[in-house]
């Protein structure tokens, strides 16, 4: 019978070497000796009736139990935190918001966010890809990210809260000398044939990789082969300058300098845009975030869809059903 009053210490040092998945680092992130940290991982296991990890010389893996305990875990340490910070009387932490990209869709429910909230510290991140951040947020060092959930892997979708944000119409990016950039929009069809880049090969973006692929797929597009992972503006602009080819984009994308961005329409594909949050977090920055999504998308229509768009059924019923 696993005891009523489990230390939240015990969860902290079990939480740390899942993270990690190391004990040498976890101990340094604890600030705790390595034989202090393996002695509340060893009581908890006593405790709890389980073995926790599978420990060898070379690597350390979580138990099926081990795996099961890390959503628990984390609930009880986030209540843990709730309670303290509703007695303290000191202002939430700061809260890390990976935006992907700045100016954005994102960025602009992070700046409304912002003026709800603000004596709250809303930190923004550029790391880019929901199926990098997902990670980070489940691991702890992330609270919040954008993008699209569908294409995540159903035991992470399982640690994540969802609230849709909007159903985001796609564009490409064209070098000003593409015989295209001449039209105001650019119809699915006028691509049949072309090259375009859409991430492929960059882990962080898959979710955005594999939309695109079903969208090419029924247009005759074909997949732009891999480049290097750019970081930085000026890094994906040079990138992208020397592969030629087109680029796969939402209408709101930041224009690059020697590029326009034309509308994709006959018919308009969206890209499902979500905000995620780990379940169990509580935190003021995270209700300001949900509220500054629907009060745009309200006033600007964000959750209606064109009629006669593009979408994976699959993204349908997620962005309909997730909250």
């Amino acid at each position: 019978m696993p005891p009523a009053d489990t230390d939240p210490r015990l969860l902290r040092a079990f939480l740390a070497v899942a993270d990690e998945l190391h004990f040498t680092r976890a101990a340094a992130r604890l600030f705790v000796a390595q034989q202090a940290l393996s002695r509340d991982v060893r009581r908890l296991e006593r405790e709890l009736g389980a073995e926790l990890f599978v420990r060898t010389t070379r690597q350390v893996a979580l138990t099926p139990d081990g795996e099961r305990l890390v959503p628990y875990a984390r609930r009880v340490l986030d209540a843990h935190a709730e309670l303290a910070g509703a007695f303290s009387g000191a202002p939430a932490r700061p809260l890390l918001v990976d935006l992907n990209s700045d100016g954005a869709t994102a960025a602009r429910v992070l700046a409304r966010a912002r003026e709800l909230l603000p004596e709250c510290e809303l930190m923004a991140r550029f790391e880019s890809g929901l199926t990098w951040a997902a990670g980070e947020i489940l691991a702890g060092r992330l609270d919040a990210s954008f993008g699209r959930v569908a294409g995540l892997a159903p035991a992470v979708r399982a640690g994540l809260s969802v609230h849709p944000v909007r159903y985001e119409p796609m564009a490409v990016m064209l070098p000003v000398s593409h015989p295209l950039a001449v039209r105001e929009v650019v119809p699915l069809a006028e691509l049949s044939g072309e090259t375009v880049y859409a991430g492929a090969g960059n882990e962080r973006t898959r979710e955005w990789t594999d939309l695109a692929a079903l969208l090419f797929a029924e247009w005759g597009i074909t997949m732009a082969p891999p480049v290097p992972l750019a970081v930085g503006v000026a890094e994906f602009q040079r990138v992208m300058s020397k592969g030629g080819h087109p680029v796969l984009a939402v209408v709101d994308f930041p224009v690059l300098p020697g590029t326009v961005l034309r509308p994709l329409v006959d018919p308009i594909p969206l890209s499902p845009l979500a905000l995620v949050w780990r379940k169990g977090l509580n935190h003021p920055g995270v209700d300001a975030l949900r509220s500054a999504t629907d009060q745009l998308a309200l006033a600007e229509g964000w959750m209606v869809p064109p009629t006669g768009s593009w979408l994976p059924e699959g993204d349908r019923s997620l962005m309909r059903n997730c909250s």
